[in-house]
């Protein structure tokens, strides 16, 4: 009975402890990408999907890589970033919908690119009801200084491999 009390003790902890963790990251990953990208709108019910997000740089000088999974469906999501990004000052200047939604924006020679995927899965399926896969990709035009940084190796002076 005391094994019984302790295993139920410790199980309760560290599932409890996950579930803060889970939301103490996405918490704090949108206080950073606020700071960082304060002029992009990010829809407020989407979930930061943390491993393939990185962005790098700070100010106006952002670039990264930001995905989300939204439980808005691809249109709703569409009609989100029509209607929040012409008020932060981002001017569309490519898009194609279609099943997949490709946006691409432009701001003070910054580029975003947003692509709207419908998720699918066995929830979606019986509800009808489709949330979004989504990637933004952020690129300022300082992010690469040379284009061709290795135009003059000597290939044939390099060290061998050990």
């Amino acid at each position: 009975m005391k094994y019984r009390f302790l295993i139920f003790i410790s199980s309760l902890t560290l599932f409890s402890g996950c579930a803060i963790f889970v939301d103490e990251y996405q918490v704090n990953q949108r206080k950073v990408i606020a700071y960082l990208l304060s002029d992009f709108p990010l829809p407020d019910k989407s979930e930061i999907i943390k491993d393939p997000t990185v962005v790098l740089g700070t100010g106006n000088a952002i670039s990264g890589r930001i995905v989300l999974k939204s439980s808005y469906s691809p249109a709703e999501n569409l009609i989100f970033w029509g209607n929040s990004t012409p008020e932060t000052g981002w001017e569309l200047i490519s898009s194609k919908v279609a099943e997949e939604i490709a946006l691409v924006y432009s701001k003070e020679g910054r580029f975003a690119t947003i692509n709207i995927t419908p998720t699918t899965g066995v929830g979606q399926f019986f509800s009808g009801d489709y949330g979004s896969d989504i990637s933004i990709s952020v690129v300022h035009p300082n992010a690469i200084a040379e284009q061709l940084p290795y135009s003059g190796l000597n290939y044939d002076n390099l060290p061998d491999l050990p």
